[in-house]
């Protein structure tokens, strides 16, 4: 209840600046292999998820200038709370991934899949601005299959190995403290 004000400004903002709906729905892989859909406040032109799946950086012209400044701040992520009450993720685990990425796991990736994928986790933490990173790359794709994908799966191995509720405590905490600054 407390962001439902918030939610509605960014509507409003959103449905005042471009064509199409408030929410953006991407297909994910959660637990055991299950697909379902992610919502996330819409930040881009409509069908630009087209053009690719990545964002290069906030210079990436499929975003909008409302877009912009809800990427900034990270409020497009809010609407996965309707996952988290759906029962598809929960607030701390392994950031979902698209199919196209999950196809290129290996066997040990894959244990990510094992639990509840959730909004924040420590690989959201260490890459809080990934995509100011492949905004600098000549080739983003290649730059997150081979290095920031694997490194972020290593980093889901460290909660994976604690999943406790101190443990989530913290992550939303430290996760707090990172949107604040």
């Amino acid at each position: 209840m407390l962001f439902f004000p918030i939610g509605i400004l960014l509507s409003l903002a959103i449905l005042l600046e471009s064509r199409g709906g408030i929410f953006y729905l991407q297909e994910r892989i959660g637990v055991n292999r299950k697909p379902f859909k992610l919502v996330k406040f819409r930040t881009m032109r409509v069908d630009a998820d087209k053009e690719g799946k990545l964002t290069v950086g906030m210079n990436d012209s499929r975003i909008t200038k409302v877009g912009y400044l809800i990427r900034k701040y990270k409020l497009d992520e809010f609407p996965q709370f309707l996952n988290v009450l759906i029962g598809d993720m929960s607030i701390v685990g392994p950031r979902p991934e698209v199919l196209e990425y999950v196809n290129l796991y290996n066997t040990e990736q894959l244990k990510v899949l094992n639990v509840k994928p959730g909004i924040t986790d420590y690989a959201s933490l260490e890459y809080f601005k990934e995509n100011e990173l492949l905004g600098k790359s000549e080739n983003p794709k290649e730059t997150y299959i081979c290095e920031i994908m694997p490194a972020k799966l290593e980093l889901n191995k460290k909660y994976l190995a604690n999943p406790t509720i101190l443990h989530d405590v913290k992550i939303m905490w430290l996760t707090f403290l990172k949107m604040v600054k």
